[in-house]
């Protein structure tokens, strides 16, 4: 019964390298990633940013942006602070640019936050390899319950 259930693991592990490897041969792009996107000219936010939800310890912040290009993997970041003029903590969501959409919705959980605390906060983009898109909202502010 072992030595079945080993040929068996065995004929499987084969045939997925082989399928795999025959996938590659027949659309070269199924094993490599795409290079990245051309940038946009100019990065600018066209909806928001604005509070989703907000509860007692998170909020979720949200805005829409013409499509950054470069790099598919990117993040939006929030800057946020309990001073308007100190925006010193960070919270960042990971984000998948979709090529074929002009633009993009960005959505940033904020943790850790205390309850019925007024905080300011700023809204921003970048790829993956931590370069802004160049966009930076103005302060906006939210109260958690």
């Amino acid at each position: 019964m072992n030595s079945l259930l080993v040929k068996l693991a065995i004929t499987v592990a084969a045939g997925s390298l082989f399928s795999n490897s025959l996938a590659a041969q027949v659309n070269p792009y199924s094993a490599k990633e795409l290079p990245p996107a051309r940038k946009a000219t100019r990065v600018h936010i066209t909806q928001g940013p604005e509070l989703e939800l907000a509860k007692d310890t998170w909020a979720i912040i949200r805005w829409t942006s013409n499509n950054p290009g470069g790099s598919d993997e990117h993040y939006g970041v929030v800057h946020y602070g309990a001073n308007p003029k100190e925006l010193s903590q960070t919270a960042k969501s990971h984000i998948r640019l979709n090529r074929n959409h002009s633009y993009t919705i960005f959505r940033v959980r904020v943790d850790g936050l205390t309850p019925r605390t007024t905080y300011y906060y700023t809204a921003d983009s970048m790829e993956a390899n931590g370069t802004s898109d160049g966009v930076k909202s103005t302060v906006n502010h939210f109260t958690t319950r």
